[in-house]
Protein backbone atom coordinates (compact mmCIF):
# COMPACT_ATOMS: atom_id res chain seq x y z
CA UNK A 1 0.00 0.00 0.00
CA UNK A 2 2.73 2.34 0.97
CA UNK A 3 4.36 1.40 -2.20
CA UNK A 4 1.37 1.99 -4.44
CA UNK A 5 1.14 5.89 -2.37
CA UNK A 6 4.75 6.55 -2.88
CA UNK A 7 4.78 6.35 -6.49
CA UNK A 8 0.95 8.16 -6.93
CA UNK A 9 2.80 11.36 -5.21
CA UNK A 10 5.82 10.74 -7.48
CA UNK A 11 3.45 10.51 -10.90
CA UNK A 12 2.05 14.01 -9.03
CA UNK A 13 5.12 15.80 -8.24
CA UNK A 14 6.51 14.94 -11.76
CA UNK A 15 3.04 16.14 -13.72
CA UNK A 16 3.15 19.26 -11.35
CA UNK A 17 7.07 20.10 -12.41
CA UNK A 18 6.62 19.35 -16.13
CA UNK A 19 3.29 21.97 -16.22
CA UNK A 20 5.13 24.33 -14.10
CA UNK A 21 9.06 24.54 -13.70
CA UNK A 22 10.92 26.12 -16.41
CA UNK A 23 13.70 23.70 -18.38
CA UNK A 24 16.28 22.54 -15.33
CA UNK A 25 18.92 20.59 -18.08
CA UNK A 26 19.81 22.12 -21.21
CA UNK A 27 18.54 19.18 -23.08
CA UNK A 28 15.05 20.27 -22.40
CA UNK A 29 15.12 23.79 -23.84
CA UNK A 30 13.00 24.73 -26.38
CA UNK A 31 12.87 24.82 -30.47
CA UNK A 32 12.51 28.79 -29.66
CA UNK A 33 15.87 29.08 -27.72
CA UNK A 34 17.44 26.18 -29.85
CA UNK A 35 16.26 28.38 -32.82
CA UNK A 36 18.95 30.92 -32.94
CA UNK A 37 21.69 28.11 -32.17
CA UNK A 38 20.39 26.50 -35.31
CA UNK A 39 20.76 29.39 -37.25
CA UNK A 40 23.59 30.43 -36.58
CA UNK A 41 25.53 26.98 -37.04
CA UNK A 42 23.42 27.03 -40.48
CA UNK A 43 25.83 29.90 -41.68
CA UNK A 44 28.48 28.46 -40.19
CA UNK A 45 28.24 25.75 -42.84
CA UNK A 46 27.76 28.05 -45.50
CA UNK A 47 30.75 29.54 -44.48
CA UNK A 48 32.58 26.51 -44.90
CA UNK A 49 31.70 25.58 -47.86
CA UNK A 50 33.49 28.52 -49.47
CA UNK A 51 32.97 29.07 -53.02
CA UNK A 52 30.99 26.23 -53.59
CA UNK A 53 27.50 25.70 -55.10
CA UNK A 54 25.15 26.46 -51.93
CA UNK A 55 21.65 26.53 -50.97
CA UNK A 56 19.30 26.46 -48.27
CA UNK A 57 16.69 24.40 -47.79
CA UNK A 58 13.51 24.77 -45.93
CA UNK A 59 13.62 23.80 -42.36
CA UNK A 60 11.60 20.84 -41.28
CA UNK A 61 9.87 20.33 -37.84
CA UNK A 62 9.03 17.00 -37.18
CA UNK A 63 6.09 16.83 -34.13
CA UNK A 64 5.12 13.73 -32.29
CA UNK A 65 8.07 12.74 -29.88
CA UNK A 66 8.70 13.03 -26.26
CA UNK A 67 10.51 15.04 -23.99
CA UNK A 68 9.28 13.07 -21.16
CA UNK A 69 6.32 10.39 -20.76
CA UNK A 70 4.33 13.55 -19.98
CA UNK A 71 5.54 16.44 -22.08
CA UNK A 72 5.30 16.07 -26.05
CA UNK A 73 8.16 17.40 -27.91
CA UNK A 74 9.24 18.66 -31.51
CA UNK A 75 12.45 18.00 -33.54
CA UNK A 76 13.99 21.41 -35.88
CA UNK A 77 16.15 20.24 -38.70
CA UNK A 78 18.15 22.72 -41.07
CA UNK A 79 19.82 22.09 -44.05
CA UNK A 80 22.26 23.31 -46.43
CA UNK A 81 22.20 21.89 -50.15
CA UNK A 82 25.73 21.63 -51.23
CA UNK A 83 26.52 20.89 -55.21
CA UNK A 84 30.64 20.24 -56.38
CA UNK A 85 30.32 17.85 -59.37
CA UNK A 86 33.08 15.86 -59.86
CA UNK A 87 34.82 16.52 -56.76
CA UNK A 88 35.49 13.45 -54.02
CA UNK A 89 32.75 13.66 -51.54
CA UNK A 90 34.80 12.22 -48.67
CA UNK A 91 37.01 15.38 -49.81
CA UNK A 92 34.22 17.78 -50.12
CA UNK A 93 33.12 17.01 -46.19
CA UNK A 94 36.60 16.78 -44.93
CA UNK A 95 37.50 20.58 -46.17
CA UNK A 96 34.05 21.60 -44.97
CA UNK A 97 34.97 20.06 -41.46
CA UNK A 98 38.06 21.60 -41.20
CA UNK A 99 36.51 25.25 -41.37
CA UNK A 100 34.10 24.69 -38.89
CA UNK A 101 34.53 26.17 -35.53
CA UNK A 102 37.27 23.86 -33.49
CA UNK A 103 34.80 23.48 -30.71
CA UNK A 104 32.16 21.93 -32.91
CA UNK A 105 34.74 18.60 -32.97
CA UNK A 106 34.16 17.95 -36.24
CA UNK A 107 35.54 14.87 -38.27
CA UNK A 108 34.68 12.67 -41.55
CA UNK A 109 34.66 8.96 -41.03
CA UNK A 110 33.63 6.69 -43.29
CA UNK A 111 31.39 3.73 -42.34
CA UNK A 112 29.71 1.36 -45.05
CA UNK A 113 27.28 3.83 -46.03
CA UNK A 114 29.63 6.30 -47.21
CA UNK A 115 31.51 9.19 -45.82
CA UNK A 116 29.83 11.04 -42.67
CA UNK A 117 30.29 14.17 -40.80
CA UNK A 118 29.68 14.69 -37.42
CA UNK A 119 29.96 17.92 -35.24
CA UNK A 120 28.53 19.45 -31.87
CA UNK A 121 27.68 22.87 -32.40
CA UNK A 122 26.55 23.36 -28.49
CA UNK A 123 23.56 23.20 -27.17
CA UNK A 124 22.79 19.63 -27.92
CA UNK A 125 22.44 20.48 -31.37
CA UNK A 126 23.92 18.04 -34.11
CA UNK A 127 26.24 19.01 -37.33
CA UNK A 128 25.97 15.99 -39.99
CA UNK A 129 26.96 15.87 -43.66
CA UNK A 130 26.67 12.98 -46.49
CA UNK A 131 26.73 12.54 -49.85
CA UNK A 132 23.19 13.28 -51.62
CA UNK A 133 24.30 12.11 -55.20
CA UNK A 134 25.92 12.73 -58.18
CA UNK A 135 28.48 15.91 -56.89
CA UNK A 136 26.10 16.66 -54.06
CA UNK A 137 26.07 16.81 -50.51
CA UNK A 138 23.54 17.38 -48.20
CA UNK A 139 24.71 19.04 -44.55
CA UNK A 140 22.02 19.19 -41.79
CA UNK A 141 21.46 20.62 -38.05
CA UNK A 142 18.99 19.10 -35.52
CA UNK A 143 18.18 19.82 -32.22
CA UNK A 144 16.68 16.39 -30.86
CA UNK A 145 13.69 16.13 -29.30
CA UNK A 146 12.68 19.08 -27.56
CA UNK A 147 9.85 21.32 -25.60
CA UNK A 148 7.80 23.77 -28.70
CA UNK A 149 7.88 26.66 -26.37
CA UNK A 150 6.70 29.59 -28.51
CA UNK A 151 8.08 27.75 -31.46
CA UNK A 152 10.65 28.16 -33.73
CA UNK A 153 10.80 31.44 -35.98
CA UNK A 154 13.44 31.53 -38.96
CA UNK A 155 15.67 34.44 -39.27
CA UNK A 156 13.52 37.30 -41.63
CA UNK A 157 15.33 37.61 -44.83
CA UNK A 158 16.52 41.25 -45.74
CA UNK A 159 16.36 42.03 -49.05
CA UNK A 160 18.94 41.28 -51.61
CA UNK A 161 18.88 40.21 -55.22
CA UNK A 162 18.10 36.61 -54.95
CA UNK A 163 14.32 37.19 -55.52
CA UNK A 164 15.20 39.08 -58.78
CA UNK A 165 17.77 36.41 -60.20
CA UNK A 166 15.33 33.84 -59.18
CA UNK A 167 12.50 35.65 -61.10
CA UNK A 168 14.71 36.10 -64.42
CA UNK A 169 15.64 32.11 -63.98
CA UNK A 170 11.58 31.25 -64.19
CA UNK A 171 11.18 33.46 -67.18
CA UNK A 172 14.12 32.51 -69.12
CA UNK A 173 12.71 28.85 -68.31
CA UNK A 174 9.19 29.31 -68.56
CA UNK A 175 7.99 28.65 -65.33
CA UNK A 176 6.02 28.85 -63.03
CA UNK A 177 4.99 32.17 -63.92
CA UNK A 178 1.81 32.19 -65.80
CA UNK A 179 -0.52 34.26 -67.42
CA UNK A 180 -2.27 37.40 -65.35
CA UNK A 181 -5.51 35.41 -65.68
CA UNK A 182 -4.35 32.66 -63.85
CA UNK A 183 -2.73 34.03 -60.94
CA UNK A 184 -3.37 31.76 -58.24
CA UNK A 185 -1.37 29.10 -59.94
CA UNK A 186 1.60 30.48 -59.46
CA UNK A 187 3.40 29.57 -56.41
CA UNK A 188 5.19 31.72 -53.75
CA UNK A 189 8.79 31.22 -54.35
CA UNK A 190 10.65 30.92 -50.08
CA UNK A 191 12.98 33.24 -49.04
CA UNK A 192 15.35 31.47 -46.75
CA UNK A 193 18.11 33.52 -44.35
CA UNK A 194 20.74 32.43 -41.98
CA UNK A 195 23.22 34.76 -39.99
CA UNK A 196 26.84 34.79 -41.20
CA UNK A 197 29.64 34.36 -38.88
CA UNK A 198 30.96 37.39 -37.52
CA UNK A 199 27.68 39.14 -36.06
CA UNK A 200 26.75 42.00 -37.90
CA UNK A 201 23.76 41.89 -40.59
CA UNK A 202 25.37 39.82 -43.06
CA UNK A 203 23.14 36.96 -43.98
CA UNK A 204 23.18 34.05 -46.41
CA UNK A 205 19.98 34.06 -48.31
CA UNK A 206 18.24 31.67 -50.79
CA UNK A 207 15.32 32.03 -53.06
CA UNK A 208 13.56 29.05 -53.90
CA UNK A 209 11.21 27.61 -56.29
CA UNK A 210 9.57 23.78 -57.25
CA UNK A 211 9.33 23.67 -61.23
CA UNK A 212 6.82 21.04 -62.52
CA UNK A 213 7.94 19.80 -64.93
CA UNK A 214 11.37 19.89 -64.36
CA UNK A 215 12.86 21.74 -67.54
CA UNK A 216 14.47 19.51 -69.35
CA UNK A 217 17.25 21.80 -71.16
CA UNK A 218 17.98 23.70 -68.72
CA UNK A 219 21.39 24.99 -70.02
CA UNK A 220 20.02 25.86 -73.31
CA UNK A 221 17.11 27.89 -71.71
CA UNK A 222 19.52 29.49 -69.40
CA UNK A 223 22.54 30.00 -71.49
CA UNK A 224 21.56 33.66 -72.11
CA UNK A 225 21.67 34.50 -68.01
CA UNK A 226 24.86 32.15 -67.41
CA UNK A 227 26.65 33.75 -70.25
CA UNK A 228 30.22 32.58 -69.47
CA UNK A 229 29.91 32.64 -65.73
CA UNK A 230 29.02 28.62 -65.96
CA UNK A 231 29.44 27.22 -62.22
CA UNK A 232 28.05 23.15 -62.98
CA UNK A 233 26.59 21.31 -66.12
CA UNK A 234 25.95 18.06 -65.51
CA UNK A 235 22.78 15.90 -66.47
CA UNK A 236 21.67 16.46 -62.76
CA UNK A 237 22.43 20.30 -61.43
CA UNK A 238 23.14 23.42 -64.14
CA UNK A 239 24.56 26.53 -62.07
CA UNK A 240 25.95 29.91 -62.97
CA UNK A 241 27.05 33.31 -61.21
CA UNK A 242 25.11 36.33 -61.30
CA UNK A 243 27.19 39.39 -59.98
CA UNK A 244 26.76 38.00 -55.94
CA UNK A 245 23.83 35.30 -56.39
CA UNK A 246 24.25 31.53 -57.65
CA UNK A 247 21.72 30.01 -59.53
CA UNK A 248 20.84 26.50 -59.54
CA UNK A 249 19.01 23.92 -60.58
CA UNK A 250 19.28 20.39 -59.35
CA UNK A 251 16.24 18.23 -60.05
CA UNK A 252 13.05 20.27 -59.88
CA UNK A 253 14.79 22.92 -58.05
CA UNK A 254 15.73 26.25 -58.74
CA UNK A 255 17.66 28.54 -56.16
CA UNK A 256 18.95 31.72 -56.28
CA UNK A 257 21.72 31.92 -52.96
CA UNK A 258 24.08 34.75 -51.96
CA UNK A 259 26.30 33.12 -49.38
CA UNK A 260 28.48 33.92 -46.64
CA UNK A 261 31.72 33.85 -48.43
CA UNK A 262 33.74 37.03 -49.09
Amino acid sequence: MVTVAWAVLLGALTWVSVRDDGPTVREQRTLAQAGPVVDRAVGELVAAAGDRVVALAPDRIETGCRVTPLLDGATLERAVEVADPGADPRAVLTQIADRLPAGWRAGVRVTGDGPRLRADAGEFVLVAGRPAGDGLVRLTVRTGCRPVGAGYRPPAAQGGPEAEALAAALRALGGPTVPPQRPAAAPEPQLLAAPCPGGGDRQARTARATLDPAPEAPSRALAALARDAVLVDTPEAYAYRQDAVTVALLGDELTASTSCAP
